[in-house]
């Protein structure tokens, strides 16, 4: 049952919005997914509270910062959104649990430099615990020269970047009806699934 994590210590970067959408990826596949949130805003769990009965099913995930229950039988796939600030042993108890984890980072200087130490602590983290590690760019427009100063930093530690999601209000309106662009009609979103092609592929592997 592969657990993906998506973790970033810094506030704002798109956790939640990474969290729900690969939630919904494997949810349009057929998987029995369950969400886990972790964060004391609870950004997700609202999301699915928001959900439509109509669209494909996934399950909440009870997580608080000290337990986290194990999925009942059956579940396929597990995400979890991460709070701000994870880092020590919090992290290391995370990490346990990871097959992979997802790192969302946004193509500024003061982003960039915010989540450095952690990328390190983290690289060495995954190392031990045998923990994939993959990064993407969040509102990141790709021609840009911010985004050439997040492919340069990424590239210096040795970390994928998986791809890039763009600046869309598709997210900020399909958040408020707790639905993905893996639940709309593929010809709606053509964009947006051309940007996550790589990164399902990675989180297919």
């Amino acid at each position: 049952m592969p657990v993906i994590v998506v973790a970033n210590p810094k506030g704002g970067v798109g956790k939640s919005t990474l969290s729900t959408q690969i939630a919904g990826y494997f949810a349009a596949r057929g998987q029995a997914v369950m969400l886990g949130d972790a964060d004391r805003q609870l950004s997700s769990k609202l999301w699915l509270s928001l959900r439509p009965d109509t669209a494909r099913p996934i399950t909440s995930w009870e997580v608080d910062r000290d337990d986290i229950a194990k999925p009942p039988k059956g579940t396929t796939h597990v995400v979890l959104d991460t709070p701000a600030g994870l880092h020590g042993k919090r992290l290391k108890e995370v990490l346990k649990l990871a097959h992979k984890v997802v790192v969302p980072l946004q193509a500024s200087v003061f982003d960039i430099f915010a989540t450095k130490d952690f990328l390190d602590e983290l690289a060495q983290s995954a190392q031990a615990a045998k923990t994939q590690i993959g990064i993407v760019g969040m509102r990141v427009d790709e021609r840009t020269r911010a985004a050439e100063q997040l492919r340069t930093f990424v590239e210096s530690t040795g970390l994928p970047v998986l791809g890039y999601v763009r600046n869309t209000q598709n997210y900020v309106q399909l958040a408020a009806r707790g639905l993905t662009v893996f639940d709309l009609a593929p010809e709606r979103v053509t964009r947006d699934l051309a940007q996550w092609q790589p990164i399902c592929e990675w989180l297919d592997q």
